[in-house]
């Protein structure tokens, strides 16, 4: 089920041609439910509306990931974006794209900017070590039609390559909080590599997920918080594939 949430067109802080550039907000939860209220609050300042996937009903430990991501692209589309903000419920902007996203998007479309996707290992503190402080994701993206779309089963983007859109980095932080709970470490290592055991999705593997060899934290610098805050609460947030296994 898709739920549309938009808002009556009004300038913010930070926003240059608000009436005719539209931001829209998409997401899909189905284990991380009670996440999406923080991640509404987080990207108020930020977008036009939202649009959420409920994901609750589906079969199985993990649905389509491309049958997702294509209807909230569709639905998107539909509501006449301009551009596409796409996040889950556990990721947090860092409160400055606020007063920058007026700049983001004030140029001619075609573009997909890229955040520094922050793994969280406290509320406060983020890892940098090895791949985890190279790690970019491009979720901010002029909207386009949804038969454009196409991706793999997993792990791919929100567009694909031959759109022609230019990467750009934006400097600002995407924050994930799902690594912050150890036993969510490597319940996220064992529920990849159950997707996907011969790691043709993901050459890398997954078991890297759970190793904290060489483990280096950063703080959240001063300026570049977060909002809300965040106080974890232990939970799984995704299947528990140690409860579902066959044979």
């Amino acid at each position: 089920m898709i739920t549309i949430a938009m808002k009556p067109p009004r300038r913010r802080r930070g926003r240059w041609l608000w009436s005719r550039q539209k931001i829209v907000a998409v997401f899909s939860y189905r284990y991380d439910q009670h996440l999406v209220p923080d991640l509404v609050a987080n990207l108020d300042p930020v977008v036009d509306g939202w649009i959420a996937y409920d994901d609750r009903a589906s079969d199985g430990i993990f649905s389509s990931e491309p049958q997702r991501r294509r209807a909230l692209i569709a639905a998107a589309y539909e509501v006449g974006a301009n551009w596409v903000l796409a996040m889950d419920p556990d990721e947090r902007l860092e409160n400055a794209v606020a007063s920058r996203i007026g700049r983001l998007i004030s140029g001619s479309g075609h573009v997909a900017w890229g955040f520094r996707c922050r793994e969280l290992y406290t509320p406060a503190s983020y890892r940098i070590d090895g791949a985890w402080g190279r790690k970019t994701q491009h979720r901010l993206f002029s909207a386009y039609h949804p038969d454009r779309y196409q991706s793999k089963d997993l792990h791919g983007a929100w567009f694909p390559e031959d759109i022609g859109f230019r990467l750009k980095d934006s400097g600002l932080n995407l924050y994930h909080l799902k690594m912050i709970e150890p036993k969510r470490r490597v319940a996220r290592r064992d529920l990849y590599n159950r997707l996907d055991p011969d790691r043709q999705l993901q050459p890398i593997g997954y078991d890297y997920l759970a190793d904290e060899t060489g483990m280096i934290l950063e703080a959240v610098p001063a300026g570049r918080e977060y909002f809300p805050a965040h106080a974890d609460d232990g939970g799984l947030w995704m299947a528990d594939v140690s409860a579902n296994r066959q044979g």
